[in-house]
């Protein structure tokens, strides 16, 4: 392609072989960048931006490494507007099964009803020291990055790769994450659910029944969604043959970026500006006058409706308080479409949840990077099982062609 070319968006849509709003969903996910035709007509992009896109979407050309090109995994499938843990629609499952249900049952085969994580006393011990040596504007991602590898070395056993063992460390890893996080509120007595226990170290409210369950949901919605970037992350530590907890911490750096586990923090903003200025539409025009995406609408993956998204708004539809926000999400959605056609994801619905239970901006991204880690464990199980070192491509070289002189 002539870098210097603009495409207009049919062009787009069947260089990518997507719809023509999913193109606009690149565009809402800061994927591609477009322009105003002067003709008033419509929109042109950059061809080249383009054609990298098609090369990150697998589509064109690759730089080598066969192990990157095809990953077999038989934990998540993306069909449509649908999604499916190891075949069975995840949103159902979410909405049966608790979150630990969920996790164990992906990772063995086997559900085992009323299932419950617990954190070793002597790792839990050195997470918190960790986690409370931070200074004190430490981000979420910090603390559990931090936690994670306090409890590896708390870990005499973390370099046993049998799927037992590893199994056995994903039930004591992720309680340790959890209960190694600051405490905002007041713990729930005798609550030993994942999502009870996260409650009081994302907010001061108090929980309520409404409020844990649509927390578990959000953490079973989110347990795993193919291979995103931070997966793919733990599946290279994984092939490398890093231990549990270093292919968690691969996971939670690649998280830390702010267009994968960041997202949703960026939509609790807006949707907190919404309610007090009381109109989406100023704010959405502030967005788009400003050139910035609208936070939380569109995904690549789903050329209608995100189901995680849907399935979570029908779980906060109980809780107390939630009105005005969902109001205030839909208000955002509709008026977005007036401009250019895209649905509520997952990192809206998310937003909603902070917003209403009273939780900092960055909730979102922890109750991601938590519940993510049953998936990330997962996936190395599957990679574990694979040839080492596989996932090794070749990088095509354009720089300066040899002999040179010495600098």
């Amino acid at each position: 392609m002539d870098d210097g070319r603009r495409l207009t968006t049919r062009q787009v849509a069947e260089r990518l072989g997507v719809k023509p709003e999913t193109v606009y969903a690149y565009v809402s996910r800061g994927q591609l960048t477009s322009r105003r035709d002067p003709t008033g007509r419509g929109s042109t992009f950059d061809a080249s931006e383009v054609d990298a896109l098609v090369r990150r979407n697998g589509r064109g050309p690759s730089a080598g490494g066969e192990g990157l090109q095809r990953i077999r995994t038989g934990v998540t499938l993306i069909d449509t507007d649908r999604y499916y843990y190891r075949g069975v629609d995840a949103t159902e499952l979410a909405r049966r099964l608790r979150y630990e249900e969920i996790a164990d049952w992906l990772w063995t085969g086997t559900l085992r009803p009323g299932i419950r994580f617990t954190a070793p006393a002597e790792a839990l011990a050195a997470a918190r020291h960790a986690v409370a040596a931070l200074p004190p504007y430490s981000g979420s991602t910090d603390r559990l990055r931090v936690a994670a590898i306090a409890a590896a070395v708390a870990d005499p056993l973390r370099f046993d790769l049998s799927a037992d063992a590893v199994r056995a460390t994903a039930r004591t890893l992720i309680p340790t994450l959890v209960d190694a996080l600051p405490a905002r509120g007041r713990p729930q007595g005798g609550d030993a659910r994942l999502a009870g226990r996260l409650w009081p170290r994302l907010t001061e409210q108090p929980a309520g029944e409404a409020g844990v369950r649509a927390l578990d949901m959000a953490l079973s919605l989110l347990i795993d969604h193919d291979l995103a970037a931070s997966t793919l992350a733990v599946r290279v530590a994984a092939s490398a043959r890093a231990h549990p907890y270093a292919v968690v911490s691969a996971g939670l750096g690649a998280l830390d970026g702010p267009l994968h586990g960041a997202a949703s923090g960026l939509a609790h903003r807006m949707l907190t500006e919404v309610l007090e200025r009381g109109s989406a539409a100023a704010v959405v025009a502030d967005h788009l006058r400003a050139g910035r995406p609208v936070p939380g609408l569109g995904h690549r993956l789903y050329p209608g409706r995100d189901p995680r998204a849907e399935a979570l708004f029908g779980a906060l539809s109980g809780l107390p308080g939630a009105g005005p926000v969902l109001a205030a999400a839909r208000e955002v959605e509709a008026t977005t479409a007036r401009h250019v056609k895209l649905h509520a994801n997952v990192d809206l619905a998310l937003a909603v949840l902070s917003v209403t239970a009273g939780m900092p901006a960055e909730a979102g991204e922890t109750v991601f990077a938590v519940a993510r880690t049953a998936g990330w464990i997962a996936h190395a199980l599957e990679e574990y099982a694979e040839q080492p070192l596989r996932m090794r491509p070749s990088g095509q070289y354009n720089g300066p062609r040899p002999p040179r002189d010495l600098p």
